[in-house]
């Protein structure tokens, strides 16, 4: 035996288990050495080397020491007593609190011969402190899952930021069961979810209590994904401090609330959250919409228009009225459209009013109104308030009835423009639409300029991308034609440390549809969305499956992405 072993010295956990003679005096020592040079826990070293296992020696610890032994695969998250999980505490000792019964309080070790962590955990919670003897890799998961939740996922993030709640100072108060929801760990836990989903560049934050588990997801480019599961019983304390921030009544739990945060993350830059609460089962489910005002300073180039398609809509700015409609499902990136547009119009020679439900994107220089139904201001109320303010450009965020369609018709027919949008699959069931809505077919054909429907698909990581071979009669039946497969390179995600599964941002797929004098003629002459999607192919527009295709063609896209996106 050399002379760096002689000099360890077995005791605590390795010298029961060789008296209990479960591994040799020779392979404990190694494995003591081992574990101090490594820095890691003894057991791990011990399983390295001998034929021991995690499970075997947690049975034969339990046993030797009179401890209940037990399987942490069961533990259910909701047991964990969160108020008493110190970050501290679990990162500098191998142990984690996992359950409370009235003034005892059980904690899950892997080596009881350490009894220092039971003492800290005497001292800092008050409570009389018994040992639980679990196995020391699903200890280490445990760790890893308690310490990623209470973190809230960020590192490196420290707290140099403002909170800044519209409507006033964002002050401590209390839920229903007496808890602060000021308690600086819920604090900090709700701030840095924020920071990481702004970070992460999320779009929406989906906090979802069940009756076993409590979920956060992050909704990153268009895909929902699953960041953490925090203990169950933080549900109730995260939600009211999330409603105390958005200005919300913490004490209505019964029906949905909405609110707003701002999150100021800079001097100069701040970021808005749009809050809506819903009662559900378990508790009241969170969705945070992200709105970053800065989307609407990108640039129309950023937004992914083929050549042809921006200057359709270019051109359709440029015009002094006329109504352009956007149209596409929620999440599809209408606001950003819309105002891409409004920054390029706006200029201290032009009078801007938009009416919206509510605004999400702030843009100095334009008049922007949310709408409030039950005080009587409607789309249309506000609509012909805007008419009687010398209006030069009118934003309506979503046309829903005859009246809204009627007054917005109307006011691109006396000499304003009128931006607007629809939900609608594609540009020709928008018209389809307005006639159904009972709108005249001459006012639409008359009125209608521009009609763009839009889709988000996922970019491919430039650094990860690799070619996709595909056989010719795939390519085809996809609707590639016989002189784009001559030299197509199609490319597939793969996934690497700098993107999100193979994905990295995300781009537009359009339909920019100008209503020609045929498609005019159409409408007027009673044709339904069949006819114009026709007539439109006969003028070449590309529909969304052609601009998608368009962009697998240009590397962009992953034919997979394209499908997801645009195939029926």
């Amino acid at each position: 035996m050399s002379d760096n072993t002689e000099e360890v010295t077995l005791s605590g956990l390795a010298r029961q288990l060789v008296n209990q003679g479960l591994v040799s005096e020779e392979a404990a020592l190694e494995a003591l050495k081992h574990s101090q040079e490594a820095k890691q826990p003894l057991i791990n070293s011990l399983v390295e080397y001998s034929d021991l296992t995690t499970k075997a020696i947690s049975q034969a610890i339990a046993t030797d020491f009179g401890l209940p032994c037990y399987d942490l695969a069961t533990l259910e998250s909701s047991s964990i007593p969160a108020d008493l999980i110190k970050e501290d505490l679990i990162t500098a000792h191998n142990a984690v609190p996992i359950s409370r019964r009235g003034t005892k309080l059980f904690v899950a070790i892997s080596d009881p011969t350490n009894s220092e962590p039971l003492d800290k955990y005497k001292f800092t919670s008050g409570l009389s402190v018994e040992a639980v003897v679990v196995e020391e890799d699903k200890l280490q998961e445990l760790k890893s899952r308690v310490l990623e939740g209470n973190s809230a996922l960020s590192e490196g993030l420290d707290d140099s930021f403002d909170l800044e709640v519209e409507g006033g100072d964002d002050k401590a108060d209390s839920d229903d069961d007496g808890n602060e929801v000021d308690e600086t760990p819920v604090v900090r836990f709700v701030n840095k979810v924020l920071l990481d989903a702004i970070k992460r560049g999320a779009s929406d934050i989906h906090i979802e209590p069940y009756e076993k588990e409590f979920r956060i997801r992050f909704r990153i480019d268009g895909i929902l994904e699953e960041v953490v599961n925090p203990p169950l019983n933080m549900s109730t304390r995260l939600t009211a401090r999330i409603k105390v921030m958005s200005r919300m009544d913490i004490s209505e739990k019964r029906v949905p609330q909405d609110g707003r945060i701002k999150l100021k993350i800079s001097k100069t830059k701040a970021i808005d959250f749009r809050v809506n609460t819903c009662p559900t089962l378990f508790g009241e489910k969170t969705v945070l919409r992200i709105l970053d005002p800065s989307s609407a300073q990108l640039g129309i180039d950023a937004l992914g228009y083929e050549p042809e398609q921006k200057k359709l809509y270019m051109d359709a700015l440029a015009s002094p009225y006329g109504m352009i409609l956007v149209t596409g499902p929620t999440g599809s990136g209408k606001t950003v459209s819309l105002y891409t547009g409004l920054n390029i119009l706006n200029k201290p020679d032009t009078n801007i009013s938009t009416a919206e439900d509510p605004a999400e994107i702030n843009l100095a220089g334009i008049n922007q109104v949310n709408v409030n139904p039950k005080a009587g201001l409607t789309f249309a109320e506000a609509l012909k308030a805007f008419l009687r303010q010398d209006p030069d450009i009118i934003m309506v965020g979503e046309i829903r009835d005859l009246e809204t369609a009627s007054i917005a018709i109307k006011a691109a027919q006396t000499g304003h423009m009128v931006m607007s949008t629809l939900h609608t699959n594609d540009a020709p069931q928008t018209l389809g639409r307005l006639i159904n809505m009972g709108v005249p077919p001459f006012n639409i054909a008359t009125a209608v300029s521009l009609i763009i429907a839009q889709r988000l698909a996922r970019r491919l990581c430039d650094s990860c991308k690799v070619e996709d071979e595909l056989p010719k009669d795939v390519l085809l039946s996809e609707g590639f034609s016989e002189e784009q497969i001559e030299d197509l390179t199609v490319y597939k995600a793969v996934g690497c440390k700098k993107c999100n599964g193979g994905y990295k941002g995300r781009t537009g797929i359009y339909q920019v549809m100008k209503i020609s004098e045929d498609i005019g003629k159409l409408i007027m002459a009673g044709g339904n969305a069949i006819d114009i999607a026709a007539q439109a192919k006969k003028e070449k527009i590309p529909d969304l499956r052609d601009s998608a295709l368009m962009k697998v063609q240009a590397g962009l896209l992953s034919l997979e992405e394209a499908n997801r996106v645009t195939k029926d």
